[in-house]
């Protein structure tokens, strides 16, 4: 491949040195390809004991992930640790390509774990992002030694793309089509900043391999409009036989639809559902907690132990805890809670039985006249706004994996003219808001498609406007009206007194979602763009309705 005459900056992430605590193994697959494997042991001669297997593709022993540190927490509560840089990334072999390897890849792992003198033929996984991604393909492939999960942050269709052919689908994400080319360009990691202001957006990841001087194999395969393969070859991990499931889900993790999603499949197989356990906490995608905000630049596991200290114990212990019944026979499954969440900035962990808690009320808010009224009220009308493809509601956060880190002020958003704001009257008193948000809308279209984002925000006595919780889709077909739904997520959250519920809709936010380009054309490959009027039924029976859950 040719170099570019205008190359892209970059810094790359290579493997780091193994921890003096990991033994490295080179772990055969079934087609020979070895993946590298560092076992934590308490001991060289430690007796067989249940074994807990972590497979990720961002370096085991690299700061971001601060594997060994998990690792040795482990080890001291009486647990073997398997770490695993999957196929073709650092130092494992194969070709660099994500997904599509990790059922079969995380079977035969479990299959040489079992076979060793440490291992007592007992394996659970844990893990975050793509790490929770391959539990759940390990899954699908119903290895009898794999007796618990810990998926945190994650999903069964963690970062593909929105499914084709439907009416209504997910908006595409800028990281759907930038992940490929920073984790899995080849084994190492390359961290580079896209160019968003030039279209088509694709030619700047041309610029990049260019400049790189190689594709990235998973990148040109997500070009198309479906999955590279399929990733459960032995079919979905829900359909196997079930595993007792520990799922860790974070309000403003902005990966939760997908981790939401696989929770209603589970509801729907009564075998899972009877061992599934949900911790819901007030984290982004990053581990970053409301309640610990602001943190500061040296506050690293790694790097700071204090903070390590501290850390580590809230990260670990739930899934240690579960895995002491699942995996070491200590305790009884009833002792641990079926639901435990926090509410945002609060200390105490509440338990229930299901979510959302016995006794909760769903309550309508109407999209109205700029306010959010109890009453839809007679009349109907029907409120406009411009979806400017050259012009998008820029994304109020940096990066949005680490919102709590920024925790952006939204004020500004609701002055834009393409963006519509309701607003409720003032809390009288404390509200909290307990369980799934949504929003039903009648919309259309002067394109041929529509993205419509709802945001629902915390407005204090000054203004000052803070997310709550966030939802978008992709109508297509969209220039008749159509009825659709808005799923905004779940929360747990209280409003003060003398705060309001705001509700914004726009059709953009830009760059953390591509924005439609206004004429049905491919949103990544196409160059040109046009102006949309987009519309919304306001009053009566198909008007915009908020829908909220909350505590009687």
């Amino acid at each position: 491949m040719a170099t570019t005459s205008n190359p892209i900056a970059y810094t790359r992430v290579t493997a780091q040195p193994a921890g003096s605590k990991a033994h490295e193994h080179m772990v055969p697959m079934r087609d020979g390809v070895r993946l590298a494997s560092d076992v934590y042991l308490s001991e060289p001669s430690v007796a067989p004991g249940p074994t807990i297997l972590i497979r990720l593709p961002y370096d085991k022993n690299g700061a971001y992930t601060y594997i060994p540190h998990i690792a040795d927490y482990m080890v001291t509560r009486g647990y073997r640790v398997v770490a695993q840089d999957v196929r073709g990334k650092f130092r494992s072999e194969g070709e660099t390509v994500m997904w599509i390897h990790e059922a079969h890849d995380g079977y035969d792992t479990i299959e040489w774990i079992i076979g060793q003198e440490w291992s007592d033929g007992v394996v659970g996984m844990w893990g975050d992002s793509y790490y929770g991604f391959t539990q759940l393909a390990a899954a699908s492939t119903a290895h009898p030694a794999l007796r618990a999960l810990s998926p945190r942050v994650t999903g069964t269709r963690l970062g593909q793309l929105p499914e084709a052919g439907k009416r209504v689908s997910e908006v595409l994400k800028g990281v759907h089509r930038l992940y490929p080319s920073t984790h899995f360009q080849s084994h190492d990691t390359y961290e580079w900043d896209m160019d968003w202001s030039r279209r088509p957006f694709a030619d700047t990841v041309e610029r990049w391999f260019a400049t790189i001087g190689e594709r990235s194999a998973s990148y040109d395969l997500m070009t198309s409009e479906s999955i590279l393969a399929d990733p459960f070859p032995d079919g979905h991990p829900f359909d196997a036989p079930a595993v007792p499931i520990l799922q860790t889900i974070g309000w403003w993790d902005n990966c939760a639809s997908w981790q939401w999603a696989d929770h209603a499949l589970i509801a729907a197989r009564p075998d899972w559902s009877r061992c599934e356990y949900l911790l819901l906490e007030d984290i982004d995608h990053e581990n970053n907690r409301f309640s610990g905000r602001p943190l500061r630049d040296d506050e690293h596991p790694v790097t700071n132990g204090a903070f390590r200290a501290a850390v580590l114990p809230q990260l670990l212990d739930p899934a240690l805890e579960f895995f002491d019944v699942f995996l070491r026979g200590i305790g009884d499954p009833a002792d641990i809670p079926r639901v435990r969440w926090r509410v945002a900035g609060e200390p105490e962990l509440h338990t229930s039985d299901c979510w959302p808690p016995s006794g909760t009320r769903v309550q309508s808010l109407f999209a109205l006249h700029e306010r959010l009224m109890d009453e839809a009220g007679p009349d109907t009308s029907v409120a406009e706004w411009v979806h400017d493809p050259g012009d998008p509601v820029p994304s109020p956060v940096g990066n949005a994996f680490e919102f709590l880190r920024e925790y952006p002020e939204e004020g500004a958003l609701a002055r834009r003219e393409d963006v519509l704001a309701f607003d409720a009257a003032p809390a009288q008193a404390p509200l909290l808001l307990l369980g799934p948000v949504s929003l039903r809308a009648t919309i259309s279209s002067s394109g041929p498609e529509m993205d419509l984002f709802a945001r629902l925000v915390d407005v204090d006595e000054q203004g000052t406007a803070h997310l709550i919780a966030r939802g978008e889709l992709t109508l297509h077909d969209a220039t008749r009206p159509t009825g659709v739904r808005v799923d905004l997520g779940h929360v747990a959250y209280r409003l003060a007194a003398g705060h309001r519920l705001r509700l914004t809709l726009s059709s953009s936010d830009f760059p953390e979602f591509v924005p439609a380009p206004g004429t049905g054309a491919d949103r990544w490959l196409t160059s040109d763009f046009e102006i949309n009027r987009q519309t919304v039924r306001l009053g009566g029976f198909a008007g915009a309705t908020l829908m909220i859950t909350v505590e009687p």
